[in-house]
């Protein structure tokens, strides 16, 4: 699939890059105490991350004061799989050349489908940190060129963990954690009884 920069016009509707903050630092901790696996592992919180100035720059600057969590999302991955939204704004940083396959929730449809083909993809440079909005639809990042990717994940407190009470219908029976709201893809490999929603091609950076 084709891969723009996230400086194209086209990445104006999902986010915008980050200009006024140093991400220098964040990027040394999540390369020298993150690991890289074969696999993807998300981590909601860590307290190297989180204890950072940046991290603090960010709830100002960004969140408004709200509480953040700064987690990351590493390994190896190179496919679409599923797609997430928060109501709420992420932050991306990444610690290595990272691809965001995103989507709008505006075009998931009223049975609660969304179809891939209108999915478009960005190269996310080593560095550079991007607010992505609550209206974009995003999921584990894509390594370039078949490498591994490392990207810090900054999102209001509490996103992302457990759910306490059973969801069911409609958009609520999507919500699968904390101010998450998940459509898988039937070939994405997700845990059995997670919700489905994406229709088209399982999208892959690679083709």
């Amino acid at each position: 699939m084709e891969i723009y920069s996230i400086t194209d016009e086209r990445f104006k509707k999902y986010g915008k890059v980050i200009k006024d903050i140093d991400f220098s630092g964040l990027v040394k901790v999540m390369e020298e105490k993150t690991p890289l696996p074969e696999g993807v592992e998300y981590v909601p919180g860590l307290r190297a991350l989180e204890e950072l100035p940046v991290t603090q720059e960010l709830t100002v600057k960004t969140f408004g004061e709200l509480p953040v969590q700064t987690g990351y999302c590493n390994g190896h991955n190179s496919m679409l799989n599923a797609l997430e939204y928060h109501k709420s704004s992420e932050v991306n940083v990444a610690a290595t050349d990272a691809i965001l396959i995103l989507g709008s929730q505006q075009d998931i449809v009223d049975d609660f489908t969304y179809d891939t083909a209108k999915a478009e993809a960005f190269l996310l440079p080593k560095g550079t940190g991007v607010e992505i909005y609550a209206t974009t639809l995003h999921y584990a990042p894509c390594g370039v060129n078949g490498a591994g990717f490392k990207v810090t994940i900054v999102l209001p407190k509490g996103t992302n963990l457990d759910l306490e009470k059973g969801h069911a219908g409609g958009e609520d029976g999507h919500l699968t954690a904390k101010n998450k709201w998940l459509l898988g893809h039937p070939q994405g490999g997700l845990p059995e009884g997670s919700p489905m929603g994406l229709t088209g091609k399982n999208l892959c950076v690679k083709e």
